[in-house]
Formats: C-alpha cells, sequence, structure tokens
C-alpha cells in the first residue's frame, strides 16, 4: 500500500502549498563573506561529523557545501573532499577557509540540485547538511544514490519549519511548514532502502528570553505584530511554565538520516 503511495507528487504539492522561495545563487554569494567562518564552529556541525564514519582513503562530496562547514571538519579525516554548491561566492568562501586551514583536498563542484550532475565525481561518501530542501526530492535521491558508493548522511529540518511549532499553533497561524524527514524516509522505503535515523537538537530561535517582554518581541520578529488575543494566549502560555518558555519551547529538531546506496549493499 505505501509503495504505491506518489510520496514524490505529494512532496511537490506540500512544497507548493508552503510558499518557499528559493534563494538565487547572487543571494547566496552576498551572504557567503559573512557566513564564511561563522558557521565554522558549532555543536551542530559536531553532532553532524562524529556520526559520519570515513576512512583516511575515502572521497567525500560534500552537496550544499556552503563555506564548508561539514566538508571541511571532515578533510583531515579522508583522502579528498568535493563541495558542491551552486553559489560561486559560497565556493570561494571554501576554498579561502581551505587554504587558512592548510587543506590541499578540497576541490569546489560548481554545481546545483537541478543541474545535470554527469560532471560531478562519484565519491565514497555524500553529506548533505541543512542543504535539502529541493523543487523534486525523488530526483535529488536518486542523485545522491548515484554519487555515493559506500554512505550517505543527510539532515533534513523536522516539522519543516524554522520558527516554533507551538508559537505557530498556539497564535493559530497558518501552517506554512515545507516538507521534512518524513517524505524522504518514504521515498527511501519505496527504493527499499531503511534509513538510519537520530536527531540533532539545537536550541529554539526563542530561547535566551529572561522575560515576558523579551519572549514578545523574539515572538513578533518571527510571526509579525500580535493582536490583543494573541498577546493573552502568549502570556498566559509562558505564565504556565516561565522556565520552559525561557527556553524558547521545544528545541529545533534535524532528522539525521543514513543510508547505503542501493547499488552497493551487498558491500556495505
Amino acid at each position: 500500500m505505501i509503495k504505491s503511495i506518489d510520496f514524490a507528487q505529494l512532496y511537490r504539492q506540500h512544497l507548493a502549498r508552503s510558499g518557499r522561495l528559493f534563494k538565487t545563487p547572487d543571494d547566496w554569494d552576498r551572504k557567503a563573506a559573512s557566513m564564511r567562518t561563522s558557521v565554522l564552529d558549532s555543536p551542530y556541525r559536531t553532532d553532524f561529523v562524529r556520526r559520519v564514519q570515513c576512512a583516511a582513503d575515502d572521497t567525500v562530496l560534500d552537496v550544499g557545501c556552503g563555506p564548508g562547514t561539514i566538508g571541511l571538519a571532515l578533510a583531515p579525516q579522508v583522502r579528498q573532499v568535493y563541495g558542491l554548491d551552486y553559489s560561486q561566492g559560497m565556493l570561494d568562501a571554501l576554498l579561502q577557509n581551505a587554504k587558512e586551514l592548510r587543506l590541499d583536498n578540497v576541490q569546489p563542484v560548481l554545481a546545483s540540485w537541478d543541474d545535470d550532475w554527469s560532471a560531478v565525481p562519484v565519491c565514497d561518501i555524500a553529506v548533505v547538511s541543512r542543504a535539502s530542501i529541493v523543487a523534486d526530492m525523488a530526483d535529488a535521491l536518486d542523485k545522491l544514490n548515484r554519487h555515493a558508493r559506500k554512505k550517505v548522511y543527510l539532515t533534513q529540518l523536522v516539522g519543516g519549519r524554522f520558527d516554533s511549532r507551538e508559537i505557530a499553533e498556539l497564535l493559530g497561524r497558518e501552517d506554512r511548514s515545507f516538507p521534512d524527514h518524513m517524505y524522504i524516509i518514504n521515498l527511501l522505503y519505496q527504493r527499499n532502502i531503511h534509513p538510519t535515523l537520530d536527531y540533532i537538537e539545537s536550541p529554539s530561535r526563542l530561547a535566551g528570553s529572561a522575560s515576558l517582554e523579551q519572549l514578545t518581541e523574539k515572538v513578533r520578529a518571527s510571526f509579525g505584530e500580535l493582536s490583543a488575543e494573541e498577546q493573552e494566549k502568549l502570556t498566559a502560555w509562558y505564565q504556565r511554565d516561565p522556565a520552559y518558555a525561557q527556553q524558547g519551547g521545544e528545541p529545533t529538531r534535524w532528522a539525521f538520516m543514513s543510508w547505503t546506496p542501493p547499488a552497493h549493499q551487498s558491500a556495505g
């Protein structure tokens, strides 16, 4: 029954309903300088990299590499890292970071998810960190399976939203979430792939509010102006459990999925 459901189409419909706009390469080029070093040291990065199993002779394809958040952390452990991104500015930042870290085994690849990947190197490992909100998830997974011999490691935002699900539901705001990891799990299942699933947690964007006033400002920044009724709901939520509210409610969760591409399962 599950294998007869068109999850690829459901994914596309959900993505369209979310109204998500994809950033252009120029958008990311403008962000590259400010992001170049700011993303290279974080608990998320540490949690991702420690889950990756690699060997000294392995090659790694870092898809949506940005300035090298994951790829540069893996580079000292492997033979070669290929950083794939559709932003030349991000690839320039990747190479600058590699140079400063004295890494000589990092090579840029200018390409997007939508491009023909016939010239993209086939590697032992493919990693996709926070870069898998794509127009066609089925095609993206097929590309990854063709370009990884041993393993794919990928993260996807649980719940499909960066703002707080709890607060959105509390305020009665429209659900504009984009497709989350459950589509990926089902699409992989239809390919007879059963991924390992884990979670990486980060503090909510609303965390760090020492008072109701500070929380209200953070909520306004995420959701816009609040009506009197919405402010009453937020106040009541805060007062029920101030310690929980000061943490911003539930954390942001990234689903960490790993699997062996089907063509190589017998060897892995």
